[in-house]
């Protein structure tokens, strides 16, 4: 794996209807239909409204034989309307309407966790080695079946593993692990090749990006070990809605993409299907950005494990590095950065060379270190120096100080400036055409010569749309932070974006990447014809009964497919059951079962703040302005 210089990697290519994927082809944008796969104007509608949108493949779900055959009328009606995009089939459970749907839909996903396993019960069972052979030779006994019905109809397959739907059987062998991600796809990929079927593409999907993004990068290096080249569809599961969904998907979808890992993605919002197009094209064409850069002439530090990195080891300076979360700095004129105190939550605030008139109580101003050397009062100071100024550093006394440095800067000068200095924290920049690949070079090179400071990347942009903000800055920082790299992060924009965005984008990135958590997560689906209940409506109310519960994580799924092990990842969980019905869980536990839709959200808040009276203080969402604890009214859930 070259970690300095962008390539794609190169797949095989695979046919999907009149679509090709894979190989030399452009990395293909899909997403997936709400609607109930019985309702055929609707699913018809709703797909096309993908299609123009951008979309380049739709899957519908198919819950049974009933659903996989009205795929035959859900096709002819986008074919009547003119669209040759090819629909996916996405089946659970039930072998047999995948075999239906194959000869109706261009391809068929099948999730290993439940295709011949039997549903998750999360119990405690060592197989034997015959025991185990025996369950592999019963997958193979069925799938080859259904591969011969894609041969015959030319369908394509798509092995789509969840890491919430994992099989018992892959849990207790191989554990809740990328390890056990990776073996439950590669069970049916070695039934594919040794059967010679090609026209496979594979996904590893998880609501955790570091757990996605680990188990995809094993699962390259152990395709590449037995010959395989199958193109990859990525996503992050279960992402959310709004800018928290959009940021968790950049995280980890771009951190794979920055490697050239992917040939189709799919950014799965809590929103209308449509709404994922955009966000997953700039996305794309962000990361494409960096083909055919000057090349970096750098090398791999030998003690970093690409596959199963760890957080570099660092000394630390006052609050940055070390067993420290990284900090967030942001940039600030000197009159914004004396408002109230409460306004900024970043940890270090650049004010450059002008004093604020006042300085607040417990922030720390990170200034020009010529301001500072004047400076009478140096206290809450801390000074940065440019490259340029390197010579000044042991002149300017300091417990903590900055120093800008980027990849190309001459090694000797530099390493020596940090080995004498311990008490420096690099300011890692680049204006690279490809920034991951100039930021990691500058690290390794540290490594390399045995340096511990400290580490935070400044990114820079110049940038009027929020959301493209979000999307490119979390795709930047991803393979960064799933690397081990990450100390603390410093965005900075210049164009007409509020700098409450861009901090609170800071923050985002670093929980979705799983280093800081600064506010509730919420574990969401984005819903399909599976879905049975309000979720949009549902998430709305419990985001707002919630929102205050900072480092608390609340899955809300719509069904149980993935529901009960994604959630393992979440603290609490509310699940659809059956229709009008709502199962509540506490981690993989299922506490309250079948419960009626309209209670289901103030018993979810009851089972919270029973178990955990420190969230308790979270408001009363009416007028009474009580804690919802004493509040007798049930407005909050309104």
């Amino acid at each position: 794996m070259d970690l300095f210089n962008y390539h794609r990697r190169e797949s095989s290519v695979v046919h999907i209807g009149a679509l090709d994927m894979g190989g030399d082809n452009p990395v293909r944008i899909q997403s997936m239909t709400t609607t109930s796969t019985d309702d055929t104007e609707g699913s018809v509608a709703q797909a096309e409204r993908i299609i123009k949108a951008g979309g380049e493949l739709v899957r519908l779900t198919t819950q049974g034989v009933k659903e996989a055959e009205n795929l035959k009328n859900i096709n002819a009606g986008i074919r009547r309307d003119g669209f040759s995009t090819p629909l996916v089939a996405d089946v659970h459970f039930n072998p047999r309407v995948a075999d239906v749907a194959a000869r109706y839909a261009e391809k068929v996903r099948i999730n290993p966790g439940n295709y011949v396993d039997p549903a998750r019960k999360f119990v405690k069972h060592d197989y034997t080695d015959e025991e185990y052979a025996s369950e592999l030779k019963k997958i193979e006994e069925r799938l080859v079946p259904f591969l011969d019905i894609c041969k015959e109809n030319h369908t394509a397959i798509r092995i789509g593993v969840n890491h919430g739907s994992l099989s018992d059987r892959i849990r207790n062998r191989y554990g809740d692990t990328p390890e056990g991600i990776v073996e439950s796809c590669m069970e049916f990929l070695r039934i594919c090749k040794k059967h010679d079927f090609g026209d496979v593409v594979i996904s590893i999907k998880s609501s955790n990006t570091v757990v996605m993004v680990r188990s995809v990068r094993l699962l390259v290096d152990t395709m590449d070990k037995e010959d395989m080249h199958y193109p990859l569809h990525l996503g992050v599961t279960e992402a959310g809605e709004g800018e928290d969904g959009r940021i968790k998907s950049a995280v980890g979808i771009g951190a794979l993409l920055a490697d050239g890992i992917g040939d189709t993605i799919r950014v799965s919002l809590t929103e209308e299907p449509e709404a994922e197009i955009p966000v997953a094209r700039h996305l794309v064409d962000y990361i494409d950005r960096k083909a055919g850069h000057q090349l970096i002439p750098a090398e791999t530090y030998e003690g970093f494990d690409w596959l199963r990195p760890e957080r570099r080891t660092t000394k630390p300076v006052d609050n940055i590095g070390g067993g420290n979360v990284p900090v967030v700095m942001v940039s600030e004129n000197a009159d914004n950065a004396a408002r109230d105190e409460d306004a900024s939550k970043a940890d270090y605030i650049y004010v450059g060379s002008n004093l604020p008139k006042e300085r607040k109580e417990g922030k720390r101003y990170v200034v020009d270190y010529q301001l500072y050397v004047q400076a009478d009062d140096k206290s809450q100071l801390y000074p940065i120096f440019p490259v340029t100024a390197m010579p000044f550093v042991s002149m300017v006394q300091a417990k903590l100080k900055f120093l800008v440095l980027q990849f190309g800067t001459p090694a000797d000068e530099y390493l020596a400036c940090l080995k004498t200095h311990p008490e420096i924290v690099v300011v890692c920049v680049s204006n690279h055409q490809n920034r991951l690949g100039s930021q990691r070079a500058l690290v390794h090179e540290m490594m390399i010569a045995g340096v511990e400071n400290p580490v935070v990347f400044a990114q820079m942009y110049r940038l009027n749309d929020a959301e493209e903000f979000q999307l490119e800055a979390a795709a930047d920082m991803g393979a960064l932070m799933i690397d081990g790299l990450c100390d603390g992060i410093w965005l900075m924009n210049d164009g007409d974006i509020a700098p409450s965005t861009i901090e609170g984008t800071a923050f985002g990135i670093l929980q979705a990447g799983r280093l800081r958590t600064s506010k509730t997560e919420y574990i969401s689906c984005p819903g399909c014809g599976r879905t049975l209940y309000d979720l949009r409506d549902t998430i709305k109310r419990i985001h707002e009964a919630t929102k205050d519960m900072k480092g608390l994580k609340i899955g809300i799924m719509g069904c149980i497919v993935n529901g009960p092990g994604e959630m393992a990842d979440a603290d609490y969980g509310y699940v659809g059951a059956g229709p009008g019905k709502i199962s509540l869980y506490k981690g993989k536990e299922c506490v309250e079962h079948n419960i009626p839709e309209g209670e289901a959200v103030e018993r979810l808040l009851r089972l919270i703040k029973t178990d955990r009276p420190e969230m308790a203080s979270a408001p009363c969402l009416s007028r009474c302005c009580m804690p919802f604890p004493t509040c007798s009214c049930l407005c909050f859930i309104m």
